[in-house]
């Protein structure tokens, strides 16, 4: 009489992984707060554009009055733009993170990388004080992230929701 192959009648139970421990829950958290700090930075730029502009005029003594307010206006742009966009970003990696998937925890790391040489960058570039300190609080919250992701408990849970 001919016997199957062990096994090949019957499904592998997937393996159960637990609730995400309290350094993934904060992960997610922080980021939210990440999405919620994008958001009040775009109210920062807008809040603080004639400063912009002042600082703008001072750096670049050769530029037209009509080339400074074109310059202001990108740059109002590019903040708002980018806030939305970063609020997004934010939400979907603390999203994706939560449902463990780990190529959002490495996302985030290399985005939090890119944001620390944004944030140098910028405070280079001439724009309101203000938006500048801003700029500081939301790479901070990233660096607070990024550390609660990449805590032990997190890599393990992670790891085995890999599996």
């Amino acid at each position: 009489m001919y016997q199957p192959y062990p096994g090949s009648d019957t499904q592998v139970p997937a393996t159960q992984r637990g609730p995400a421990p309290a350094s993934v829950r904060n992960a997610v958290n922080v980021m939210f707060v990440g999405a919620a700090t994008s958001l009040l930075g775009i109210v920062i730029d807008i809040v603080t554009v004639s400063a912009t502009k002042t600082a703008i005029e001072k750096r670049s003594a050769n530029l037209t009055a009509s080339q400074v307010s074109s310059l202001q206006h990108v740059l109002i742009g590019g903040f708002i733009a980018g806030g939305v966009i970063a609020a997004a970003v934010w939400i979907g990696l603390a999203l994706a993170c939560r449902r463990g998937h780990n190529w959002a925890r490495i996302t985030g790391t290399v985005l939090f990388g890119l944001s620390t040489l944004d944030t140098i960058g910028g405070l280079a570039a001439p724009v309101a004080g203000a938006t500048k300190i801003w700029a500081v609080v939301v790479w901070l919250v990233a660096l607070t992230a990024v550390i609660f992701l990449w805590r032990r408990d997190s890599s393990a849970w992670f790891k085995a929701s890999a599996q």
